[in-house]
């Protein structure tokens, strides 16, 4: 999240003349509005970001024995686990600043292990896959017909080179009555504004999942210095130093973010779970309505590529594989008897912030029941989960501030236009499917606004007395906003507007929530400085939720 207006007046001086140049020709071809309802748009825009149209064969292959430099510069991930299967996933770079990451335009078959043990003596699967050219040479491996609920070791190898060893896990049985459950929240992790240290720390946290709550990148420039890093050992490539538009530009900067080792730590350490918010492809976007003045066409173009580039870069599944500018992000994952969770996308399907976003009075336009920040075809996809749901704890993993958020303990008080507060009706119609599916335990997962937060879930935010029906725990951001401060300018302002909200602390990190059958335990892990790496980790606070009792106290 970034306090900037939402629709500036004229055209983004920066939207590139290749973006504005095939938008204007689809544009004239297809006529706006087929271009922006049939398939042809698909079929235009994955022309546009350079899509293989009919498989990836075609290019010549290079001999993996012929690359003479390490290919596994960008680290190794995990993600999705489900009970019989981890999904696993690298990319070849050996030198990732550069264009094509430094291969050729040729594929490369890559080798992969997986292993009980991690010096792979017990070695479970094995096999062979394809980088292509066309994929940002990435690849992924959905290994299935895996023990459940069970740690395992993975790595890739190519020619003379082998890359780091990762380790993941299988989630427990669907009908598993799993003792406990370790994950870690994490979100807005803005490489300019500082090191990756709190993931260093997050490597070596005993957890079984981490959950990725949007902002994995920035599209803004990055200087030669790197921004707030200032490094002095190091100089970063000039195309560094613009917005990322096109396709080359995201997969560059992934690239760049994805070459922190305490980042590549993180994800070696333990599977994730992503999802994206706005700065992934732009700030405060809404569905097919940019941030500036351009026409949805030009923005599309560019949300295709900056959806492409997220999947190149992730450890996701097949079936997030995106068509143009359309990619179906949230999805379900089961760990057991003891939680379902619900990973929402509330950006691709939103309507416009109201009142040219930002911190707004609310009014008739921010509380029209047609209003929506998940889109009725998710809405009803969560809802019917809950109503299906027999785990004890419902968690929905999303990106923005669900809670009621008063800036002023005032009449004169404001509310984040970009958040659940300017989608009321929508959260509300959320909250009413849960107490009417009958779910007890409701928790939300929240990043977006750099700072950590926990609230307490009313049925009525307007009267402090009314029950309480879940929680929320809101993740700090890794880097986003610099070093924080333990009690940020607002604190007392919003302390005392929000009755409901009983933590506030403004220093960078992560939070762990531990869920067994009776309780959840919410740890705000933070550190002091990210302007400068190395910082040591702290608990800022830690509090619990009983289950069956919906509410946080101090633990």
């Amino acid at each position: 999240m970034t306090p900037a207006p939402h629709h500036p007046a004229g055209r983004n001086p920066g939207h590139s003349a290749e973006l504005r140049s095939a938008a204007r020709s689809f544009g004239a071809a297809l006529g706006r509005r087929r271009f922006l309802t049939t398939t042809g748009a698909a079929a235009a825009l994955a022309f546009a970001v350079n899509l293989p149209t009919a498989g990836a064969a075609s290019a010549a292959e290079l001999d993996g024995r012929r690359i003479t430099e390490d290919p596994f510069t960008l680290g190794v991930a995990s993600g999705d686990p489900l009970p019989d299967s981890v999904l696993l996933w690298t990319r070849l770079a050996p030198s990732p600043y550069e264009s094509g990451g430094g291969l050729p335009d040729a594929r490369v078959a890559v080798h992969w292990e997986l292993a009980h043990d991690e010096r792979f003596r017990h070695v479970v699967r094995r096999g062979t896959v394809t980088a292509h050219p066309e994929y940002a040479h990435a690849v992924r491996v959905e290994v299935k017909g895996l023990d459940s609920g069970r740690v395992f070791h993975y790595r890739f190898r190519t020619g003379a080179w082998t890359s780091p060893a990762g380790r993941t896990r299988t989630a427990p049985a669907r009908d598993a009555r799993t003792a406990a459950l370790r994950l870690a929240a994490v979100s807005c992790q803005a490489y300019h504004d500082g090191y990756f240290t709190a993931y260093r720390h997050l490597a070596d946290e005993d957890l079984d999942v981490v959950f990725h709550l949007g902002d994995y990148l920035y599209e803004y420039a990055v200087s030669a210095v790197g921004g707030a890093r200032n490094y002095t050992d190091r100089t970063l490539p000039a195309h560094f130093a613009k917005e990322t538009l096109t396709l080359e530009d995201y997969r560059l900067r992934y690239a760049l973010y994805k070459s922190d080792p305490d980042l590549r730590a993180a994800h070696q350490a333990h599977p994730f779970v992503v999802t994206w918010d706005d700065h992934e492809t732009e700030n405060n976007y809404a569905d097919d309505t940019p941030e500036n003045s351009v026409p949805p066409e030009e923005f599309l173009l560019r949300r295709a590529a900056a959806y492409r580039a997220y999947w190149e870069n992730q450890p996701l599944r097949t079936p997030q594989r995106p068509t143009g500018p359309d990619m179906r992000l949230y999805r379900r994952l089961r760990f057991g008897r003891l939680a379902q969770f619900d990973v929402l996308d509330t950006r691709q399907y939103r309507s416009d912030q109201a009142y040219g976003d930002g911190w707004q009075v609310p009014g008739p336009e921010s509380e029209d029941p047609a209003r929506t920040l998940t889109g009725a075809t998710q809405e009803r996809w969560l809802i019917d989960g809950w109503r299906s749901s027999r785990a004890r704890w419902n968690v929905v993993p999303q990106q923005v501030t669900f809670a009621q958020r008063k800036d002023v303990p005032t009449d004169a008080y404001k509310l984040s236009m970009d958040s659940w507060d300017g989608y009321p009706a929508s959260r509300k119609r959320l909250l009413d499917g849960a107490a009417a599916a009958g779910v007890d335990n409701l928790m939300v997962l929240t990043g977006d606004v750099h700072v950590g937060y926990g609230f307490d879930l009313k049925q009525d935010f307007d009267d402090p007395s009314s029950r309480t029906v879940g929680t929320e725990i809101v993740a700090t951001s890794i880097t986003s906003g610099k070093d924080g401060a333990d009690k940020p300018a607002n604190w007392a302002n919003q302390t005392a507007a929000n009755p409901h909200m009983k933590f506030y602390n403004g220093r960078r990190g992560y939070a762990l929530v531990t869920l067994t059958d009776t309780a959840a335990r919410a740890d705000y892990r933070t550190v002091s400085a990210v302007t400068t790496p190395g910082a040591p980790v702290t608990t800022a606070g830690s509090f619990v939720t009983e289950a069956g009792d919906p509410g946080l106290k101090p633990a």
